[in-house]
């Protein structure tokens, strides 16, 4: 139990850490298709249960992937047995209908009144929730495949309201009577099955048994989670539940929207948390499980097929823009699988920069729309629109008021942008000081866009300044968020300095006086290299600008040395030098005659055995004659037999510790049935005197 807590609550964390992080929701798109054909991969032409046929055909299904003539087949052939079965499951008949829902098998005539008879009996004879999940849903497919066969609940009200007894008062529910333990995710099969049951019924419902469920729904809304972003979803609150929130959240979406599928519910949820649901299945990526795969399609589907509101999604093909390029602001509006919206119209309200967040540098800006492409887009910012990082809102508002009853969007959608573009670097200039009264000794001019042969030298008493200038193509000032300064030693040691940037300036000041601990006293030739990067800056750079020639006083004895340094730093990455072993040199074995020799000294005392038996007369007259003293004997000198042929074994090819495990065992052996043999002889020739 703790195993699968521990495995809900990592992918609780990684859902909130993929849905904390991105705040830009993409609809499924051909990556889900491509990624859903490596997800759902059949054996030998078939899957290991209909539970998971039916969730990679109904996947495929909503993806548009068509897969049914590849699986249809050996599918079928499963489908028709468990529909023709009466020692069938609930389950496997309730999947069985799924997979025929989609495949269309040939059941035969006898087939749905054998199923439908079984379905109505597991719907009386429940006591557990999912017993009525399987035997009310798979009745509902049963309607739906068919239409002639009489599927109706008589008492649907009876069987209602013992659903309606597992209901908890905070909107979760008990997969059983004697289980005081409620979920979220049994919730979600409840609505689902209530669902069934309204539509098989005869009659209209007592108007208080729906009431009394849609108050439980609000309260079960009143618990979801939320992250900053918008997005949300339902979670198990036991610690040890296997469910985990993309399973949970689906589940109540599947229950909620058949819920509201039946028009006597009258269900209306609000329409942020609607949008939140669908962020959070969009924003959890391409899932590698196929069970969260399945269910992150099948919750999107029916959030998009739903009797309620259908979400809209505000999408951006790119959230960079580049002002060098000119690049114009495209922003998509589609369902959450993909499908076109209705007449709508996008406004940018307003650009709020991140130096800035009181001010916005553009307001009330309605976007233009490109009918071929289904792009909304903005071709042109203002004048004071300058590189960095922005929060984009935007408001979708729909054309004609008839849509508003069918699709709901967000009030407003906030999406991080980042501009870029190319930064200036003017005044760039590299410096020789002398420490005491700071003059000018050496100055140089540098280009900062290309590698420079700038010479220099200097002693540990002066001190080196590099300094530039940034600036954006609005001419303000440019601080990146990268600047290093490198001196590279003739022995390979380096060392990194930190460019600081205060206002327009970027400067860098090194007293050699107080660095010549860190550069190890070592004097000679210094390459001087400079790096600055940030990710608005379109021309990040890593300049080469030349040598300083650095003369520093001699190393003391207990200064720190330098480490040692590879001459290839990217030796360590190579092949390693082959390893080589030379065996011991095997020991003079003695002649082939010489064995021959031992051997026959080895074998002679056996045949002198054999010729002692024969002077001795030894017969088998007195072999026992009974069945069971008989058994007794012939064990016994089998198991001699099998002594000998352990030791001959051994000879051949046994080690020492395999011989005398094996002798161990037939030593006991022997000593049962020896000690058997021997009392049956005794017990005989007892007789014989006697007699």
């Amino acid at each position: 139990m703790m195993a699968g807590g521990n495995v809900r609550f990592l992918v609780l964390i990684l859902a909130v850490a993929i849905c904390g992080a991105a705040s830009v929701f993409q609809p499924i798109s051909d990556s889900h298709r491509s990624a859903a054909l490596d997800v759902f991969v059949p054996v030998d032409g078939s899957y290991k249960s209909l539970e998971e046929a039916y969730e990679a055909l109904k996947t495929l299904e909503i993806l548009g992937i068509d897969k049914k003539s590849d699986l249809s087949s050996k599918t079928c052939e499963n489908v028709v047995k468990v529909l023709q079965s009466s020692s069938s499951t609930l389950k496997d008949a309730f999947y069985a209908l799924n997979v025929n829902g989609i495949l269309k098998c040939k059941i035969g005539e006898a087939g749905p009144k054998d199923i439908v008879s079984q379905l109505q009996a597991g719907v009386k004879d429940a006591k557990l929730l999912l017993d009525f999940y399987y035997s009310v849903r798979g009745l509902v497919l049963a309607k739906e495949q068919f239409p002639g066969t009489d599927i109706s609940l008589g008492d649907a009200e009876a069987i209602f309201r013992s659903i309606k007894s597992l209901s908890q008062s905070d909107g979760r529910w008990r997969y059983s009577s004697n289980n005081p333990e409620s979920s979220t995710f049994a919730a979600g099969l409840a609505y689902e099955t209530l669902a069934g049951v309204i539509s098989l019924a005869p009659s209209e419902f007592d108007p208080s048994l729906i009431q009394s469920v849609k108050t439980g729904i609000l309260k079960l809304s009143d618990s979801i989670q939320k992250y900053d972003d918008g997005t949300f979803y339902f979670d198990e609150k036991s610690v040890d539940a296997s469910q985990g929130p993309i399973s949970t959240t689906a589940s109540v979406i599947r229950g909620l929207t058949s819920f509201a599928a039946s028009e006597s519910t009258g269900l209306n949820l609000p329409g942020d948390k609607i949008v939140g649901l669908a962020k959070f299945f969009l924003g959890v990526g391409i899932p590698g499980d196929a069970k969260d795969f399945f269910n992150q399609i099948d919750a999107l589907a029916c959030l998009e097929d739903n009797k309620f509101s259908v979400p809209l999604i505000l999408s951006l093909p790119s959230t960079v823009i580049s002002l060098t390029k000119k690049e114009p602001l495209k922003v998509k509006v589609s369902t959450v699988l993909g499908s076109k919206a209705p007449a709508l119209s996008v406004k940018l309200t307003q650009a709020l920069s991140s130096k800035s967040v009181d001010s916005s540098v553009i307001n009330n800006q309605e976007l233009k729309f490109d009918a071929d492409s289904a792009t909304y887009f903005l071709d042109s910012f203002p004048k004071n629109f300058d590189i960095g990082k922005y929060t984009f809102v935007f408001k979708i508002v729909l054309d004609e008021s008839a849509h508003e009853k069918v699709y709901i969007t967000e009030a407003q959608t906030k999406v991080p942008i980042a501009a870029t573009g190319a930064i200036s670097i003017e005044n760039a200039e590299i410096a020789v000081l002398d420490s005491d009264i700071g003059s000018v000794e050496s100055q140089k001019k540098l280009d900062l866009t290309k590698d420079g042969a700038v010479s220099l030298s200097a002693n540990h008493l002066q001190k080196l300044r590099l300094s530039f200038q940034l600036t954006t193509p609005l001419g303000n000032a440019f601080k990146p968020h990268q600047a290093f300064f490198k001196l590279k030693h003739e022995s390979q040691v380096e060392h990194i300095f930190l460019v600081k940037t205060s206002g327009k300036k970027s400067e860098l000041v090194l007293d050699f006086l107080g660095l010549v601990e860190k550069l190890y006293y070592l004097s000679g030739k210094y390459e001087i290299q400079l790096s600055i990067g940030d990710a608005s800056m379109e021309n990040s750079l890593l300049s080469n600008i030349g040598h300083i020639e650095l003369d520093l006083p001699e190393r003391p004895e207990k200064a720190t040395r330098p480490p040692l340094q590879s001459t290839e730093p990217y030796s360590r990455y190579g092949p390693k030098a082959e390893i080589s072993h030379i065996f011991r040199i095997p020991e003079k074995l003695p002649a082939k005659q010489l064995s021959l020799v031992f051997l026959g000294v080895i074998v002679l005392p056996f045949i002198g055995f054999l010729i002692g038996l024969t002077r001795l007369g030894v017969n088998i007259k007195s072999f026992p004659s009974s069945t069971g003293s008989a058994i007794s004997a012939l064990l016994f000198h089998c198991g001699i037999g099998a002594v000998l042929l352990l030791y001959v074994l051994f000879w051949l090819k046994l080690d020492l510790f395999t011989t005398l495990k094996a002798l161990s065992l037939l030593g006991v052996f022997l000593l049962f049935v020896g000690h058997r043999t021997l009392s049956q002889l005794a017990s005989a020739s007892n007789k014989l005197k006697s007699a």
